[in-house]
């Protein structure tokens, strides 16, 4: 089981701990490093600096939005920064929700997702393998443009610039529903589970022979400490946030998955909580069991018991969102 380190997206601002984390990372033998987006910073601006300042640690982003590029424009920033740190570049790409599609994109959320997510992979895979004009009679991502405000004056382009890499790079989908994460095994080069429970593989629908060379990368907040409790807080808080206040009451794909995974009253409980602004309840009512089997939490020695868990399920990298150095190290060692 490959090591990556998970950075996710900015708060008010740039961490001052982002750059000396992924440098130390590399040091330490992680083999990713991965960034994010919500509705502030981009993933694509941080990967870029960070590869600047490493060698040979791949890039991730986990996830790009769909929403915020069209599938064109996402390939041509993966193939940009492949170019430019030697060929390290991975893409992940996440669908996101109503709520941040419609609120922050200002675009309709596709009614038909899996489509929407099959077509934008299509046209993706096209741009980084350069094997022609660029094409699609899609419903959500046509190409050339056909629709009725058409000039029809499009004409299908070939990439000109030419792929570092033969067929491309890998490209990675977040995926939580059932039918989303079959249909990631027969598109995708991997999965980036959110929530990622080596006890509850079940709650996936994962299919149980993967095609070869797949990616299983979930994140889990990794953080070496001696109460485990008070270690569990910042796995609480960031559940919280998502489960309660990442979509809206009657569409939250994190709750739902929450839900699945045996947690369904608690999860509306959360809900209830964040959207009537008692969030600090919201935080409280997260249970202690569900953040503690999504986590690596506590001394070293209880770490390197339950990280043999993850290690005889399908996972192939784990994406550690570790909050100091000395979590990242620990790891590394009991991963050895």
């Amino acid at each position: 089981m490959r090591l990556g380190l998970a950075l996710g997206y900015w708060g008010r601002g740039p961490s001052a701990s982002h750059l000396p984390l992924a440098r130390e990372a590399e040091r330490l033998g992680y083999d990713s490093v991965w960034t994010a987006e919500s509705w502030g910073s981009d993933a694509f601006t941080p990967l870029t600096w960070i590869a600047a300042h490493t060698s040979r640690i791949r890039l991730g982003t986990a996830v790009a939005q769909m929403a915020a590029r069209s599938p064109t424009t996402t390939a041509m920033h993966a193939l940009t920064l492949d170019h430019l740190s030697g060929g390290r570049m991975m893409l992940g790409l996440g669908l996101s929700g109503p709520q941040v599609v419609e609120g922050w994109y200002g675009r309709p959320f596709p009614k038909s997702p899996l489509t929407a997510t099959r077509e934008y992979v299509d046209v993706v895979r096209q741009v980084l393998r350069r094997e022609g004009p660029v094409e699609l009679d899609g419903r959500f991502h046509p190409l050339p443009y056909r629709g009725e405000d058409a000039t029809g004056l499009g004409k299908a382009l070939k990439p000109i610039t030419h792929p570092l890499r033969p067929g491309g790079l890998p490209v990675l989908l977040g995926a939580e529903g059932p039918r989303n994460v079959a249909q990631t095994t027969r598109i995708a080069d991997g999965w980036l589970p959110l929530y990622w429970s080596p006890t509850r593989p079940e709650a996936y629908a994962l299919p149980e022979v993967l095609p070869d060379g797949f990616l299983v990368a979930p994140m889990a907040q990794v953080r070496v400490c001696d109460d485990v409790a008070e270690g569990l807080l910042p796995v609480k808080t960031m559940l919280g946030f998502y489960i309660g206040g990442m979509g809206h009451a009657t569409r939250n794909f994190h709750a739902d998955l929450m839900a699945r995974m045996g947690y369904e009253e608690a999860a509306r409980r959360i809900q209830e909580l964040f959207l009537a602004g008692r969030r600090e309840e919201a935080v409280l009512a997260v249970p202690d069991a569900f953040a503690d089997e999504i986590s690596l939490v506590g001394p070293r020695e209880r770490i390197a018991e339950r990280l043999e868990l993850w290690r005889k399920g399908p996972v192939t990298d784990l994406l550690a969102l570790a909050p100091d150095e000395e979590s990242l190290r620990v790891l590394a060692e009991l991963n050895r």
